[in-house]
């Protein structure tokens, strides 16, 4: 949902709280809690999970390879439940023709460089670019081409848009900011 006033264009970018990661790290979680309890009952000799008697895996190899993959699987785990909580990858771009800038923040992981923070003016934009690469693995991506500085990617990699979403995305930036569009 993007901000739009006739002089200042302001786009949310969300980042790593997403329904899907929350599902993907919750069953990482969960799987690798099972493979450690696995390990750890075999290496026991108790049955904590009725699934899996004790008396059918042996402790070596099977039980410490389980266990192996349980702490490697929660340590997994635990970086994507902190990628969350930090919301990496969220931000926002600010396009405003009255002051001739565009603004890009991001949000980073904690330490020195956490806050991203990009000016450019409006001037040094030679074009929007639409990357557009078919087959198995389709990509699109739209992006800045800044003046000596190269393409700057407006778009995040997992973001499927359509064929005609992007145009139409690219069309609406392009004639806010006066600036013409290229496809590669």
């Amino acid at each position: 949902m993007s901000c739009r006033s006739e002089h200042i264009w302001i786009e949310p970018i969300t980042g790593s709280r997403k329904t899907s990661n929350f599902f993907w790290t919750l069953s990482l979680f969960l799987g690798s809690l099972g493979f450690l309890l696995v390990g750890t009952s075999s290496y026991l000799g108790r049955t904590w999970i009725s699934l899996f008697p004790s008396q059918q895996i042996v402790f070596f190899p099977q039980g410490i390879v389980m266990a192996f993959y349980g702490i490697a699987g929660l340590f997994i785990s635990c970086y994507l439940w902190c990628t969350i909580s930090w919301n990496v990858g969220s931000g926002y771009d600010r396009f405003d023709r009255k002051e001739g800038i565009v603004c890009i923040f991001r949000w980073g992981f904690p330490g020195k460089n956490r806050r991203i923070f990009l000016r450019f003016l409006i001037k040094d934009i030679q074009s929007i670019r639409i990357e557009v690469k078919e087959g198995l693995s389709a990509r699109r991506v739209l992006s800045m081409d800044i003046r000596g500085q190269g393409a700057l990617p407006l778009t995040r990699t997992d973001e499927n848009l359509t064929p005609w979403e992007i145009e139409q995305k690219a069309a609406e930036l392009a004639y806010f900011l006066r600036v013409p569009i290229e496809v590669f």
